[in-house]
C-alpha cells in the first residue's frame, strides 16, 4: 500500500516540475487546445440573444469590442445584454467601448446591466446602450478625470540617489517623479485633465439626454447608489440580471429566447489576459477616468 502512495506522489511530483520547467509550454499547448476544439455547446442550440461581460479595470479594449462588433454583425443575434462590473479605468479604452455600443445599440436592441460597480470609465462604457438597469446594490457614477504622480525627491535623498536627464520641449519633463511639478507643469497636466473630463460629460449628457449645464448634478465625480442614479438620469431602471435578460427579450422581440453560454476556456484566458493588463497598468499608469 505504501509502494502505490509513494509511486502516486512520485508522479505527482514529476507532473508538477514538468509544468514549472515547461510552464510557457504549457501555455500554448492549452492555446492551441482552445483553438482547435470545439465548444461543449456548439451545434447544440443557436443563440438568439447575447450577454457580454465587461469586468474589472479598463486597460485594453480589443477584446471586448471585438465581441461587440461580432454581435453587431451576427443576424443570428437579435438583442444583446451589456454586464458591467468595473471601476473604470484608462480613457482611450472606454471610449472604444462606448462608441462600439453606440454602433450596436443603432442596430438592435442593447441593455446595460451595472452588476456591481458601473463608475467612471465603467460607466461611460455603459451610456450608449438603449436602457441601462441597475442593480439595487449597486454604485454608479464618478464621472470625474484623474492623474496621479508620486514626488519621490525626499526619499531619493535619503537612499542618495540623483536623476540625470537631457530633454527638449518645456514640458517633455511633465509629471516626472523625482522633483515636484512646477506651476507651469501642473497648469499644463491640469489642461489636459479639464480637456478629457469636459469630452467625459459631454458625451454623457448626450447619451443620457441631460442638460450640460447641470452636470454638477450628475457629474462632478459624484458616486450613486441606484436609487440616487435613476433620480439624476444616469440610470433608466433598477433591477438585478433576470429583470434586465428580460428587457432584452421583449425589446427584440424575440419568442423563444436562447442566451449565449460563454465557452470555460474562454473565461480562464480572459481572466489571464486581464491579469496580465493589471500588471501593465501598476508598472505604466495612464491618465484615468475616476
Amino acid at each position: 500500500m505504501m509502494s502505490m502512495i509513494r509511486k502516486i506522489g512520485s508522479c505527482l511530483v514529476i507532473g508538477l516540475k514538468f509544468i514549472q520547467t515547461h510552464f510557457k509550454a504549457t501555455v500554448l499547448v492549452l492555446l492551441v487546445l482552445w483553438l482547435i476544439l470545439p465548444s461543449g455547446d456548439e451545434g447544440i442550440t443557436q443563440y438568439n440573444l447575447q450577454k457580454i461581460t465587461l469586468t474589472g479595470p479598463i486597460l485594453d479594449a480589443t477584446s471586448i469590442v471585438e465581441q461587440i462588433d461580432e454581435a453587431r454583425e451576427n443576424t443570428d443575434v437579435k438583442g444583446v445584454l451589456f454586464s458591467i462590473d468595473s471601476p473604470g479605468g484608462a480613457v482611450a479604452p472606454s471610449v472604444e467601448i462606448a462608441y462600439a455600443i453606440k454602433r450596436l445599440a443603432q442596430s438592435k436592441p442593447t441593455v446595460v446591466y451595472a452588476a456591481g460597480i458601473m463608475a467612471s470609465g465603467g460607466y461611460y462604457s455603459a451610456i450608449w446602450g438603449n436602457e441601462i438597469v441597475a442593480n439595487p446594490g449597486s454604485m454608479i457614477g464618478s464621472i470625474g478625470v484623474i492623474m496621479e504622480g508620486a514626488d519621490l525627491s525626499e526619499l531619493m535623498k535619503k537612499v542618495g540617489v540623483k536623476t540625470q536627464v537631457v530633454h527638449a520641449g518645456t514640458y517633455k519633463q511633465v509629471g516626472t517623479f523625482d522633483r515636484p511639478w512646477s506651476a507651469v507643469e501642473r497648469a499644463e497636466l491640469d489642461k489636459v485633465i479639464h480637456g478629457t473630463y469636459d469630452l467625459f460629460v459631454h458625451d454623457v449628457a448626450q447619451a443620457r439626454k441631460l442638460d450640460p449645464t447641470q452636470s454638477s448634478d450628475y457629474a462632478d465625480a459624484h458616486i450613486f447608489t441606484a436609487e440616487q442614479a435613476k433620480k439624476v438620469g444616469l440610470v433608466d431602471s433598477i433591477g438585478v440580471e433576470f429583470d434586465a435578460k428580460k428587457r432584452v427579450e421583449v425589446l427584440s422581440k424575440v419568442t423563444d429566447p436562447e442566451w449565449n453560454k460563454e465557452d470555460p476556456m474562454d473565461k480562464f484566458f480572459k481572466r489571464f489576459a486581464a491579469e496580465g493588463a493589471t500588471l501593465a497598468h501598476i508598472y505604466f499608469p495612464p491618465v484615468t477616468l475616476k
